[in-house]
Formats: structure tokens, sequence, C-alpha cells
């Protein structure tokens, strides 16, 4: 073997004695380490989100960087995230709502702004069926505070969403932003909201980053649970939401909360006088168009 390969016997006795490195015995426990996490969460975690995870479990700091490498030399990835590049369309005459949300999508306390939309999902052997989901998002945390599933996009699943959220949260009073579609616009929902004293936004035609935080959890969902997989009946489809959704709440880890979860922040927010305000840094698309649409922000 070692003529055939024009390797000497001691270089090959030698390595075939070598103990392992103390380098590679820490690469190849990493390497375990990316590949069980990668594994437990169906390839949802990317490199952040890996790191995050492992510090937060078992205390041992790496840094993105390293994790990132080691993805690359295995060949992973984490699931991506499709763009999307359709909205709303408002029904014709419809009467909207001012656009009072106006991309801020800070929040200082739980309740006190509220996002929804619906989206929608393809199941059956050839994608023959539609279910639809509504859901309701608080900008605090980014906690769902309620969501429906249904056959139909309809009233009766809009009005559904809003009525269990309410049933959550009684004395909730929050800002309530949607996009311009027709059941938002419906007389029967805006009085709803009118009755209850809830001050109602709506983003503008063909401007989906009016509501972005809800597209980015659209986008989040569908790409960790619905892209790349065959639901072939509902009950499969509806428990794959339900499951994501309860992951999302008590599993996924945000940078942005710290590295907590959803349900952490919340629970923490509810029960102090006093919650902790996580900002969204500003970037430079967000800064220009305030520029463009708010002189007194100029001015600032």
């Amino acid at each position: 073997m070692c003529r055939c390969l024009d390797v000497k016997r001691a270089n090959y006795y030698k390595w075939l004695d070598h103990s392992e490195t103390q380098d590679r015995s820490y690469w190849n426990e990493l390497i375990e380490l990316v590949l069980r996490y990668h594994e437990t969460y169906d390839h949802r975690l990317g490199y952040r989100s890996i790191r995050d995870r492992i510090e937060r479990d078992i205390g041992i700091k790496y840094s993105d960087h390293m994790i990132h490498k080691v993805m690359k030399y295995l060949g992973i990835r984490s699931k991506v995230r499709r763009v999307r590049h359709s909205c709303t369309v408002r029904a014709k005459n419809a009467k909207t709502a001012p656009n009072i949300l106006d991309r801020d999508f800070n929040a200082s306390a739980p309740n006190e702004k509220w996002v929804t939309d619906v989206t929608e999902f393809k199941y059956g052997e050839r994608f023959e069926n539609k279910l639809y989901l509504s859901t309701i998002i608080d900008l605090y945390d980014r906690y769902p505070i309620s969501y429906v599933m249904s056959d139909h996009n309809n009233n009766p699943l809009v009005f559904d969403t809003f009525d269990k959220a309410m049933e959550n949260y009684p004395d909730a009073h929050p800002l309530f932003h949607s996009d311009a579609g027709f059941q938002y616009t419906s007389s029967m929902f805006v009085k709803k909201l009118k009755d209850l004293g809830i001050v109602q936004s709506m983003s503008r035609v063909g401007k989906c980053i009016d509501n972005g935080p809800m597209e980015g959890f659209w986008g989040i969902l569908k790409s960790e649970m619905y892209y790349g997989k065959h639901y072939y009946t509902k009950e499969e489809l509806i428990q794959a939401i339900n499951e994501w959704i309860n992951y999302y709440i008590f599993e996924r880890l945000q940078r942005r909360f710290n590295v907590q979860t959803p349900y952490e922040v919340r629970s923490a927010a509810l029960n102090t006088d006093n919650p902790i305000e996580y900002k969204i840094p500003e970037n430079k698309s967000i800064i220009q168009y305030k520029q463009k649409h708010f002189k007194s922000y100029q001015m600032i």
C-alpha cells in the first residue's frame, strides 16, 4: 500500500500511532454539536441560531464565524426564506383607515400595537386544496396573540381571530394594524373596533413593508415548515402549523430579545410595571423613508 501511494513506511506508522490533537478534538466536537442541532430542529436553524442555542443550552461560547465555517464544511444550511413579490389589493371603493402605525414597529409594552394578516397554504395530492391562517402578532414581543385556520378566506375567519385575541386580553386597547383587505375594511369589522375604542391603522396600497413584521412572520413560518414539503391532508397541515407556532412561542430564540423566546419576554413584561423595551435598530432604508416622507424627522 505504501509503495502504491508513494508514502514512506515510517510516515505511515507515525500517522497510525498518533493521538488526536486538541485542535482536532475541538473541531470534531463542534461538528457533532452543529449536526445535532441541525437535525433536532429540522434544519430550521441558521448559524447564528445554532450558536445561540449551544451557548444557552450547554454554556459553551463559539463565534458566529466558527459555526458558519462548520456548516459550510459540512455542506448544510438553514431553510431559505422565499421572497414574496405580491401584496394584498384592497377592495374597490373600500373605506380604508390611515397608516397610523407608519412603520414604527417598536412598542414599549405588551398590547400596545397589534398587527394582523391572512396567508394561504395548499395541500392535497396535487395541491388542489387551500387552508387559510389568520394571525394577530403583538409588536412588543412578536408573540402570536391569537390565530385561526379555515377553509375560506372570509369575514368570519378574521372576526374569529380578533374575538379570540380579545378573549385572551379583554382589557387591551392596542393600535390595530392590517393591510387593506376586504375583511378589515368591512363596516362590521370597523364598527367592532370602534365599539371597543380601538384605533385602526392600515398599510398603503402596494406597500407590504408597512406591515413588515407580519410579512416577516409569514416568511419564517413558511420557510421552516411549509416550503419544500408536501402535505397530503388537511389534518397533517394543521398539525404542522400548530406544532411550529408552539415551537416559535416556546423554543425559538431571538437575539433582539437577548436570546429569549417570545414567551419568556412576554411573561417577564406582564409581571412588571416597567417592561424592558427592545428597540429595533434602524437601518438605512428606514431612515431614508422617514426623511422622504416626514419633514419633522429631518428637523430632529
